[in-house]
C-alpha cells in the first residue's frame, strides 16, 4: 500500500472517532437544552397566577419595611449628593405610607432641595397633619417648623 492511501485511512478513521464524541456531545447539549426549556414553562406558568395580591392597598395603610428600605435608600443617595435618585426612593416611601410624616418629611426635604418649593410645601403640611405612631411627633415638629420657615 502506499503511504498516501494508509495517511487517507488513518485520516478518515481518525476524524470519525472525533466527529463521533462531537454528535455525542451534540446530544447531551440538546437534552440539558430541553431540560431548560421545561423548567422556564414552568417558572412561566408559575407566574402567570401571581401568589401576590395585586389589589391595591387599603388608603392609609402602610407598609413599614417597605417604607424603611426606601427611607435608608433615599438617605444613601442624599448623602451621596445624589439628591434626584432620594426623590425616586423617597417618593416610593410615601407611596408605602403615605400618612407617616417621616416619610412626608423626607420627601419635602429632597423638593425643597431641588428649589420646588410649592411641592416641599405640600409634603410638609402632609407631615404637619399626619396622625401616624408616636415616633413621628418628630417629623410633625420639623415640617411645622419648615413650614413657618418657608412662610407657608
Amino acid at each position: 500500500m502506499s503511504l498516501l492511501l494508509i495517511a487517507g485511512i488513518c485520516a478518515s478513521g481518525c476524524m470519525q472517532d472525533q466527529i463521533d464524541a462531537n454528535k455525542q456531545e451534540l446530544s447531551e447539549q440538546r437534552a440539558q437544552l430541553a431540560e431548560l426549556q421545561r423548567e422556564v414553562a414552568a417558572l412561566k406558568a408559575r407566574n402567570l397566577n401571581p401568589t401576590y395580591s395585586t389589589a391595591p392597598p387599603t388608603p392609609g395603610a402602610c407598609d413599614p419595611a417597605v417604607m424603611r428600605e426606601a427611607t435608608r435608600k433615599g438617605g444613601e443617595r442624599m448623602a451621596a449628593g445624589e439628591v434626584s435618585k432620594a426623590l425616586g426612593y423617597y417618593q416610593d416611601a410615601v407611596t408605602a405610607c403615605p400618612t407617616s410624616a417621616e416619610a412626608q418629611v423626607n420627601l419635602a426635604n429632597v423638593y425643597e432641595t431641588l428649589g420646588d418649593r410649592s411641592a416641599a410645601v405640600e409634603h410638609y403640611r402632609l407631615a404637619a397633619n399626619a396622625s401616624g405612631a408616636p415616633a413621628d411627633a418628630k417629623s410633625v415638629e420639623k415640617a411645622r417648623v419648615a413650614l413657618q420657615r418657608l412662610g407657608a
